[in-house]
């Protein structure tokens, strides 16, 4: 039990404080290249536990989920910054709430699930409190909101993302905690390296004063996907998702604090309503 509430803890502030330096570097340097950068990283702190492991033992299947785990996180680590790059941390953050009512739409379709009572009422504060904190940007709550690019690409971001944590509980289930957490290292850097040359980015060396930052990165996001490990570990992935979700409440005091976004009242209390309604889909 203490277990899991310290890395519940750890995830909850380590997200966040990887999303602010992420958009401080978003204006210097490409969002691959962080990427990049951040894995490289933390690849090279996994290769001696790497070294220990028989990795032989595993089979194709188990592979082809560390594979597309790799490809999913890619993808909405990319996705995400550019998002961060474009729009508030205030607003992006707590939008991340929406990816239980993604979850709802795709058993809808995909498994024939109707959602109960409790379900639909999460849907409707979710869409409600996200009425709060999009009423604070120029555009309203409106349908032009949903297309800016940093909107775009935040949904993007929670979709990749939502997909990938069930992949790893997977991952998990077949081996354990720390291997799933060297795989998701290795496989991040591989795929944000593949995803550079295709998207024919140009490499380039951060400064010297930037290394740092970049350091902070690695470490934030190696803390909050160890945890996140952990969490799956004990607690089903619906209700830890949920739990998560208490991170855009410190996303949002960051965004006011450190980046002057205004409106701050207005957006904790749309937060708080999704987070409610994150709650009431997932438990």
């Amino acid at each position: 039990m203490i277990e899991t509430i310290t890395a519940l803890i750890t995830r909850i502030l380590s997200n966040p404080t990887a999303n602010v330096v992420q958009k401080r570097l978003s204006d210097s340097y490409s969002a691959v290249l962080i990427n990049l950068y951040s894995y490289a990283f933390l690849s090279l702190a996994c290769i001696w536990f790497a070294c220990q492991n028989n990795w032989l033992q595993y089979s194709w299947n188990y592979w082809g989920y560390v594979c597309l785990a790799g490809m999913l996180c890619t993808l909405g680590s990319v996705c995400l910054i550019k998002a961060l790059k474009y729009g508030e941390l205030s607003v992006l953050g707590p939008i991340n709430s929406y990816k239980c009512v993604v979850g709802l739409i795709i058993a809808y379709f995909m498994l024939g699930e109707i959602p109960d009572i409790a379900g639909a009422w999460g849907v409707i504060m979710i869409i409600g409190g996200s009425w709060f904190i999009f009423d604070t940007v120029k555009e309203g709550f409106s349908f032009k909101l949903l297309l800016r690019k940093d909107i775009i690409l935040r949904f993007c971001a929670l979709f990749f993302t939502g997909c990938e944590a069930v992949v790893l509980k997977k991952i998990i289930l077949l081996s354990s905690v720390g291997e799933c957490f060297i795989l998701w290292c290795f496989s991040g850097f591989i795929f944000s390296l593949l995803l550079m040359i295709f998207m024919r980015k140009d490499f380039c060396a951060v400064s010297k004063k930037d290394v740092g930052s970049i350091f902070v990165i690695a470490l934030c996001l190696g803390l909050m996907q160890y945890s996140t490990n952990i969490v799956f570990k004990h607690i089903d992935v619906g209700l830890s998702l949920a739990l998560f979700q208490l991170s855009n409440i410190i996303t949002v005091f960051a965004g006011y604090y450190i980046f002057t976004e205004g409106n701050p009242v207005k957006k904790i209390i749309g937060t708080v309503i999704m987070i409610v309604g994150s709650c009431l889909i997932l438990i």
